[in-house]
């Protein structure tokens, strides 16, 4: 395919799956009608690189939809001096999109195939780290924004503890089996999640719940 076709897919993509889904923040939109997202996919998976469905990157790991990012940050209400974290960047487009509406990301990562994906194609602003997805990235802390890309059963403590007070947290939460959109917020002492919308989401490792006992 050539520039000029992976424009129009982008284009598309803008037209059909964001405008149409409540990705309403200006900044957001254009942050995503600019990135390109097929430099953060498999060679031979760029062709899909716009569908509306999430591309597989490595057995267990796929890049979600547009929509769901779109949403998040939409709903995250990102500021121009904001400090992100990115928890399971992946490839790194998440972080490449966030790298334009925000000061600084952190692009946290425990699969160094992944993020040689996206090699070349992450903005100067991004830091990549590299560890276990679910102790979040505390040199770095405290962030305005963690961004979880890829669904989650539970957000631990130590990551919550990572953001700063009025600190807004995004991510796709599981629970029952459904995923739903979330955002959280800090106060104080305080944190609890509001779910926006159902939606699919590839799963990060690292993040289920315990088993309850069972006789």
């Amino acid at each position: 395919m050539t520039e000029q076709n992976f424009d129009s897919l982008r284009k598309a993509m803008v037209e059909s799956q964001l405008r149409t889904t409540a990705v309403n923040d200006p900044r957001v939109v254009a942050a995503m009608a600019a990135v390109s997202r097929e430099r953060f996919v498999p060679q031979d998976s760029a062709f899909l690189a716009y569908a509306d469905r999430e591309v597989p990157l490595a057995p267990g790991r796929a890049l979600p939809a547009p929509m769901v990012l779109g949403r998040l940050l939409t709903e995250a209400r990102t500021r121009p001096t904001d400090r992100a974290l990115v928890i399971g960047s992946g490839s790194g487009y998440a972080a490449a999109v966030l790298a334009t509406l925000v000061a600084s990301v952190v692009a946290l990562e425990v699969d160094d195939a992944l993020v040689a994906i996206g090699h070349g194609a992450v903005p100067a602003n991004v830091t990549q780290a590299r560890g276990p997805l679910s102790e979040g990235s505390a040199a770095g802390a405290p962030y305005d924004l963690i961004l979880f890309d890829g669904a989650v059963e539970q957000v631990p403590a130590a990551i919550v503890a990572q953001l700063a007070d009025g600190g807004v947290l995004a991510a796709p939460i599981v629970s029952n089996g459904v995923v739903r959109l979330s955002i959280g917020r800090k106060g104080g002492a305080g944190f609890g999640l509001t779910s926006i919308i159902e939606a699919s989401s590839p799963i990060l490792p690292g993040f289920a719940k315990p088993a309850g006992f069972q006789f």
